[in-house]
């Protein structure tokens, strides 16, 4: 066992009505009311707080131009570890593996990860337009829409090559919603069938309007120390097992292959090589749903199937509750919440069902999971494996 063992100790999150936050908050007070539930579950509070991470695309320009300086700021600490990565949603499973590296190393004591948004509130979801600069010259001028243009032609292609169809998508979304229905936090919780999937607007062929994330406001924090620090506060350590990273690109025309996420591939793999475990140990699977086809191409990169059988794995319901394969358990960005960066909220409902607190949507006997986040449009990934032991 090493001398400083990383675990989380404390994760929290914000409450959401029709996917906006209840009372109205800017986007700071949204990350300090879940850093205040995180720190509170893990019997701690801000002035121990010497290593913080954030990552954010609020205040650009200005303020979030510098996102861990001014959340420090607005916090009232001087961390003496600071990370700002942002490599898009996957953004806070590497916060994960920094901030494991930095607690192991002596680095900080205890490490706050936060993320906030209120774009459905604010209305400023808008990722059109981009200036036509430096690889961006290659996709903004042609009107592809972004990011799901990406995505879509991911999808396309990964069906004229292994014959995926939209119905094999759309149980993704289908098995996704009804995790939903057994969260009574989750914005979309209404019955969902493949029929209805198929028959939503085409919003970028062959991707349907359900096969798209919500649009939401939304709030998330993990409290990090050392397993040490867990027992003497009397908290339930999660293990950090085994982590991983990577990116190919970051525009669609440079994925070096549509229809393999090669990022997965190698932040999975190192996670797995970590951990010293195979795909047969995990219980359940927190994994980046941003569009079904996002799922589909990381379960394959992951090595819970071949490449190419995507769709046959995720086929007859396998990935919904009583399925063989639990994802997804809160419902999702899918039917969940999805406030822009999602990573976070994959990591706060792994530590949830490590610790057997999801009521009607709880996994029996989950002692291992997986979590991975996926950045930019198919550009980064990074993976990390959990425990309760």
């Amino acid at each position: 066992m090493k001398s400083r063992e990383a675990v989380i100790v404390g994760v929290g999150d914000v409450s959401l009505r029709d996917g906006k936050v209840v009372e109205p908050m800017s986007v700071l007070q949204v990350q300090a009311n879940a850093a205040a539930a995180a720190l509170r579950e893990a019997g701690l509070s801000m002035r121990d707080v010497d290593g913080l991470l954030c990552a954010g695309m609020w205040g650009v320009p200005g303020p979030g131009q510098l996102i861990t300086p001014t959340m420090a700021e607005y916090f009232g600490i001087a961390p003496r570890f600071m990370d700002g990565t942002n490599i898009g949603g996957s953004a806070f499973e590497a916060h994960v593996a920094h901030a494991a590296m930095a607690i192991e190393a002596g680095r900080c004591e205890v490490a706050l990860i936060t993320y906030g948004s209120t774009q459905k509130s604010e209305q400023s979801r808008t990722l059109g337009g981009r200036p036509a600069l430096l690889t961006m010259q290659y996709e903004t001028p042609f009107g592809m829409p972004t990011p799901i243009g990406g995505y879509a032609m991911a999808a396309m292609r990964h069906m004229h090559e292994f014959g995926t169809t939209s119905a094999q998508l759309a149980e993704i979304a289908v098995a996704t919603r009804k995790w939903a229905q057994l969260n009574p936090a989750a914005t979309m919780r209404e019955p969902l069938s493949i029929e209805a999937v198929l028959s939503s607007p085409m919003i970028s062929d062959p991707l349907h309007l359900l096969d798209a994330c919500l649009v939401t406001d939304g709030g998330g924090a993990v409290v990090m120390t050392t397993a040490e620090h867990a027992r003497a506060l009397g908290r339930q350590p999660i293990h950090v097992r085994g982590y991983g990273e990577a990116t190919t690109h970051w525009t669609i025309a440079a994925m070096p292959d549509l229809t393999r996420l090669t990022a997965a591939e190698i932040a999975g793999r190192e996670a797995f090589a970590m951990a010293g475990i195979g795909r047969e140990a995990i219980d359940v699977a927190e994994i980046y749903d941003s569009f079904t086809i996002t799922v589909l191409l990381t379960l394959e990169a992951l090595g819970f199937c071949e490449r190419g059988q995507g769709g046959a794995f995720v086929s007859g319901q396998r990935t919904a509750p009583g399925g063989a394969f639990a994802l997804n358990t809160n419902g999702g960005g899918l039917s969940y919440a999805h406030p822009g960066m999602y990573g976070i909220f994959l990591l706060i409902e792994a530590v949830r069902q490590l610790r057997g607190e999801c009521g009607e949507r709880q996994v029996e006997g989950a002692r291992t999971a997986l979590v991975h986040g996926t950045g930019g449009t198919l550009s980064s990934g990074a993976t990390c494996i959990l425990a309760n032991h």
